[in-house]
C-alpha cells in the first residue's frame, strides 16, 4: 500500500536528539534516520546512541516483516511485486517465495497481488494476510504448501486482507481493507459494502468485530491479550483505535488511542499502518514520519524516522532488534527493550 508519494531521501547518520541527522539521498550512507526523543521515558526503550542501519533497498512497497526463529532469518513482504523476501545475517537477502499471492488468470484486478502482513503459526508455519487471494493463508515453511485457512464473510469474498495477528489460544485477528483492489472501493470485484476488522476462531468460524472504519489497517494485541489495536490509514482520519476484549476475545468496549491526523503531511510522509509492541506493552506504531513509540496509556515518547513512509515493523533477533519495513528499504535498530515476537 502506498497512500503518500515516495520520497527519496535517507539519512547520514542517526543521532539521538531531534534535527541532529542531515538528509542525504537514498543509496547513500548504510547508517541513516533519527530519533526523536520527546520524553525521558524513551532512552528505557531504545539508547541514546543508537543508530538505524539500512539492510537492503530496491524494493517496490516492503511490508509485513516477521523473525523466523528456527531458520535465523526475516521475511518480509513486498506487495506490489507479488513476492516474499528473506533476509539473514549471513546470507543477505534473497526471494523466498514468488508469486505469494495470486497466480490467476486476471491480475488487473489487483492493485497490489502480493501477501501483506506475515506472523508465525503454529508449527513452522507462516500466517499470511493474502491482497492476491483474499484469504488469510497458512503457508508451511519446509515445502511452501499453501492452505486458505479463509476466504470470505457470509457467502462473500473478502476485499484483501491486509495485516493480522494470533492469541495464545490460535485465534487470529485481521483487517481487511481495499488496498488489493485495484480502484479501491470502486473496485467491481469488491463484495463486501464495508471494510472490516475480523476474528477467525481456531474452529473455522469468522466473526466481524468491526466496521466503522474506512481504512482499518495494522493489528496488534497487548501482551495480556485484553486490549485490540487496530490502525486507520486514511489521511483523514489517520487515528489508532484500542478495543477492549472479554475473556473469549471479543470486543467489549472501544477508545482512541491516538488520533496522528494533524501530522499527515508531505514531509512527514506515511499514515498509520503496521504495528510491533514490546514485553511491557509500549506500542511501535508506524505513521505520519515513521514509527511512532507509545507508552501503554496512549503517551507518545518519541518516534523514529527514516525519510521515508514506514509500512510495518517487527521485533527479530534476540527479541532486541526492530526491524522497519519502509518503502523501498529493509532497516534495522537495535532497542533496550524486549520485544513480543509475531
Amino acid at each position: 500500500m502506498k497512500e503518500i508519494m515516495r520520497f527519496l531521501a535517507a539519512a547520514l547518520c542517526a543521532l539521538a536528539v531531534s534535527g541532529c541527522a542531515e538528509l542525504v539521498p537514498s543509496g547513500g550512507a548504510r547508517y541513516l534516520g533519527r530519533i526523536h526523543r520527546e520524553h525521558p521515558a524513551l532512552d528505557r526503550l531504545i539508547a541514546p546512541d543508537t543508530v538505524l542501519e539500512r539492510l537492503a533497498e530496491g524494493f517496490q512497497w516492503s511490508e509485513g516483516p516477521v523473525w523466523i526463529d528456527t531458520g535465523g532469518f526475516l521475511l518480509f513482504s513486498d506487495v506490489p511485486a507479488n513476492s516474499i523476501y528473506r533476509w539473514s545475517e549471513q546470507r543477505g537477502i534473497s526471494v523466498f517465495l514468488h508469486p505469494s499471492g495470486y497466480t490467476g488468470p486476471n491480475p488487473a484486478m489487483f492493485r497490489e497481488p502480493g501477501t501483506n502482513g506475515l506472523i508465525r503459526g503454529s508449527g513452522n508455519s507462516l500466517l499470511m494476510a493474502d491482497h492476491g487471494n483474499r484469504a488469510v493463508t497458512r503457508l508451511d515453511l519446509a515445502t511452501k504448501r499453501r492452505t486458505f485457512l479463509v476466504t470470505g464473510y457470509q457467502g462473500k469474498r473478502f476485499n484483501s486482507p491486509n495485516d493480522l495477528t494470533r492469541a495464545s489460544s490460535g485465534a487470529i485477528y485481521f483487517t481487511d481493507p481495499p488496498y488489493g483492489l485495484a480502484g479501491l472501493n470502486r473496485s467491481p470485484h469488491k463484495e463486501l459494502p464495508f471494510n472490516g476488522v475480523y476474528r477467525l476462531d481456531p474452529s473455522g468460524a469468522v466473526a466481524l468485530l468491526y466496521s466503522s472504519l474506512s481504512f482499518p489497517n495494522g493489528i496488534a494485541l497487548s501482551p495480556d491479550e485484553k486490549t485490540l489495536y487496530v490502525s486507520n490509514s486514511d489521511p483523514r482520519r489517520a487515528v489508532i483505535m484500542a478495543f477492549d476484549l472479554d475473556t473469549q476475545g471479543l470486543i467489549i468496549g472501544e477508545h482512541l488511542f491516538t488520533d496522528m491526523t494533524a501530522m499527515v503531511r508531505a514531509d512527514t510522509p506515511g499514515v498509520p499502518d503496521g504495528m510491533a509492541i514490546d514485553r511491557q506493552g509500549n506500542l511501535y506504531a508506524t505513521g505520519p514520519g515513521g514509527v511512532h513509540v507509545f507508552a501503554p496509556d496512549g503517551t507518545r515518547l518519541g518516534w523514529i524516522e527514516t525519510g521515508t513512509a514506514v509500512a510495518n515493523c517487527a521485533f527479530g533477533e534476540d527479541g532486541r532488534t526492530l526491524f522497519l519495513a519502509s518503502d523501498h528499504m529493509l532497516v534495522r535498530l537495535r532497542t533496550r527493550a524486549l520485544g513480543v515476537p509475531k
